[in-house]
């Protein structure tokens, strides 16, 4: 079963396919649960015995009538009945997701209805179920597991937790000359979690961040309202990137760092269902390039060896000799990496964390027989309208995201010649019905129009898009990147953008 605003390929694979208007998932699924629930469908048992906050959500859920969520997410009431009985009747059943989930103001509480979903139908802790994000790129779960987050250390340990801070300040040691706490040593973490990306390049304008140090991202390509973003990178006092082309974003650097790519360096990546996999460098680094980690131990060597600081913690002159080094690092300070080895992997083991010791055989399903956290806890999960919706100036809904030929800020595939000649240009899809109402032709020229900037491309008549939407990417720069459009509203929890809703208007254009 598929839900999904635009009508993506494998759509045509589905049993069912629901189409809801963009920013009304919450609404969808707590309708589904509600005919569930009525229909006595749900898994008691498992709820009795496994999770906690039972009644006041399903309280919560007496509103999400067949009707009323047919109005709000335009998905008609038999296909809800239907998506209902098929999700009862086919046990277990896994959830899959992806950024059309997490890219919304309310994108935390769109994760929650999915979690509340699956424990209602007991549907958590077995083979074939679970609630599965579908990460945007292939190592964004374990660049989370190693801390590449603002509130956590590797391993999800949360900085608020004094006890993860006093771990890490002990294993990371920091001396400074004339500051020193009574102890000797300065603590390097404070209990305040840090900035998001998109916070990061917002505070740089107002001079809060006076630098930015970007690793293999493109800001000015990929982050909402490019516009204010340019304005905000331009403002920057010192900005370095590390990268393995060019990209937009440096146009705005002061120093750029060759990194290499995936083929160039050993490593590890962890994917979705958390298997830790070697990656083995097959070709050796050209000209000044070299492997991210090198570059980054380098940069903390200068910084140590500048007058009056030193490191004095188990790896105080950073000069690791591989990535194997740095994964026992990662091991000895990450419980849930705990028994993780380059070696174990090497020898053929499927690793799956949490692996807790060496001799530990990792976990490839979770929350078997109980949850991480003890018992499940089902969260109250209202529909809240995105932040900006269409009206009469701005009558469109807008939604994004890429094409099967290319790859985010496509600096990668837009430098293969294959790809470009599949798909050398932005198109805007539009539905058959508003294109005709517009008088807009196929591949002929339109101009995307936002509160925050225009977009020109080329149109594409289809129906992927349903009547009152358009979908454009981001995979081509200037004038044809749909971020030139896109709202710069936060989910006020995980601070993720609103890339998928913001209102706008579309008309046939000529130079």
């Amino acid at each position: 079963m598929v839900a999904d605003p635009r009508l993506i390929d494998i759509a045509e694979l589905a049993t069912l396919y629901l189409r809801h208007i963009p920013g009304t998932d919450v609404a969808l699924v707590n309708g589904l649960m509600h005919i569930i629930l009525k229909n006595n469908w749900h898994d008691q048992g498992f709820i009795n015995e496994r999770c906690e906050d039972f009644e006041e959500f399903a309280d919560s859920l007496a509103k999400y009538i067949p009707e009323y969520v047919a109005e709000v997410t335009g998905v008609p009431e038999e296909q809800l009945h239907e998506a209902a009985e098929l999700l009862a009747n086919n046990s277990p059943m896994a959830v899959l997701w992806a950024m059309g989930i997490t890219q919304h103001t309310t994108g935390v509480m769109n994760v929650f209805s999915l979690a509340n979903l699956q424990m209602l139908l007991g549907n958590m802790g077995v083979r074939g179920g679970g609630a599965n994000p579908l990460r945007g790129q292939n190592n964004v779960q374990g660049a989370c597991d190693v801390g590449a987050l603002v509130n956590v250390f590797p391993g999800y340990q949360k900085v608020v937790d004094p006890s993860s801070r006093e771990k890490f300040n002990k294993a990371w040691q920091l001396e400074m000359k004339g500051w020193k706490k009574d102890n000797g040593i300065t603590p390097l973490f404070g209990e305040i979690p840090g900035l998001t990306v998109t916070e990061m390049t917002n505070t740089a304008k107002d001079g809060d961040v006076r630098a930015l140090y970007i690793l293999g991202e493109n800001p000015v390509m990929s982050d909402p309202d490019s516009n204010h973003v340019r304005e905000c990178f331009e403002a920057c006092e010192f900005v370095v990137l590390q990268e393995i082309f060019p990209s937009e974003t440096s146009k705005y650097a002061d120093v750029l760092l060759p990194g290499v790519s995936f083929a160039e360096k050993d490593g590890t990546f962890t994917n979705t269902e958390r298997r830790i996999q070697l990656v083995n460098k097959v070709i050796s680094p050209k000209g000044e390039a070299r492997a991210d980690w090198e570059i980054t131990a380098e940069i903390a060597q200068r910084i140590i060896s500048l007058e009056g600081r030193r490191f004095v913690g188990p790896q105080a002159d950073w000069d690791y000799k591989s990535p194997s080094e740095i994964m026992d690092e990662i091991a000895e300070l990450t419980p849930i990496y705990g028994g993780v080895s380059h070696k174990r992997i090497k020898s053929g083991e499927q690793i799956h964390w949490p692996v807790l010791d060496a001799e530990h055989p990792g976990t490839p399903i979770l929350h078997v027989g109980n949850f991480s956290r003890g018992k499940g806890k089902f969260h109250v999960c209202e529909h809240v309208p995105a932040e900006e919706l269409p009206d009469d100036e701005f009558p469109f809904f807008l939604t994004t995201g890429r094409v099967l030929y290319h790859w985010h800020g496509a600096e990668m595939t837009r430098r293969v010649k294959g790809l470009m000649e599949m798909y050398p240009e932005t198109l805007v899809e539009v539905s058959p019905e508003d294109a005709g109402r517009l008088g807009i032709i196929e591949k002929g020229q339109v101009r995307v129009v936002s509160r925050r900037g225009e977009m020109i491309a080329k149109a594409t008549v289809t129906n992927r898009v349903s009547e009152g939407v358009i979908f454009g990417n981001f995979h081509f720069p200037g004038e044809q990147n749909v971020n030139n459009l896109t709202i710069l509203a936060l989910d006020p929890i995980a601070k993720i953008p609103e890339y998928k809703v913001c209102a706008v208007r579309i008309e046939p254009y000529k130079k």
